[in-house]
């Protein structure tokens, strides 16, 4: 068996799932609704408060997807309950950011202009000091990517170690041209 689909997922208490008859799981919470559609090779049960997937044989396509499903069934009951969040430092002189509301960030990374963002549903920034900015969401998927597109806006250089990185990230820093 998949080692990852294998295993349980317990939904907490205040957590509902609900699968369609198209294999269509909603996942309900206490900070939002997620919903997934899943192959119909994957069979989902629910007994009491443990869910488990199971596939219909040992092929490498069915073990391929009892842990990919598993894992976003997983994320979902994880993101309605707690949620996801990803933290990144901005690193540089005059970089700064500001989040208007948690829906708008502005951030003012050393261009002529500042750079503005919408956050999309279910999105909010957090901005603790001017230089961190905290993406927060249910879906782990849309938290990731928000991440990576304000880091895109600037990488961060090997030289200085300049731009926008995630918190937990290291830089490997490279000599300038002085170093021989």
């Amino acid at each position: 068996m998949s080692r990852i689909g294998k295993l349980p997922i317990t939904v907490p208490a205040g957590v509902t799932v609900t699968v369609d008859e198209d294999n269509t799981v909603t996942v309900k919470g206490p900070k939002g609704t997620l919903t997934q559609a899943v192959n119909r090779d994957i069979t989902l049960k629910q007994e009491g408060n443990v869910l488990t997937l199971e596939r219909p044989s040992d092929a490498k396509p069915h073990k391929a997807m009892h842990g990919l499903y598993r894992s976003l069934v997983h994320n979902m009951v994880v993101g309605v309950t707690e949620g996801f969040q990803k933290t990144l430092v901005l690193v540089g002189t005059g970089y700064r950011a500001q989040a208007d509301g948690g829906k708008k960030l502005t951030i003012n990374i050393g261009f002529s202009h500042p750079v503005i963002l919408d956050a999309p549903e279910n999105i909010t920034f957090e901005t603790p000091e001017q230089t961190k900015i905290v993406v927060k969401g249910i879906n782990k998927q849309q938290v990731g990517n928000l991440a990576a597109d304000i880091r895109a806006i600037r990488k961060p250089e090997p030289y200085l170690g300049k731009g926008i990185k995630y918190e937990d990230e290291v830089i490997r820093r490279k000599e300038g041209k002085t170093g021989k």
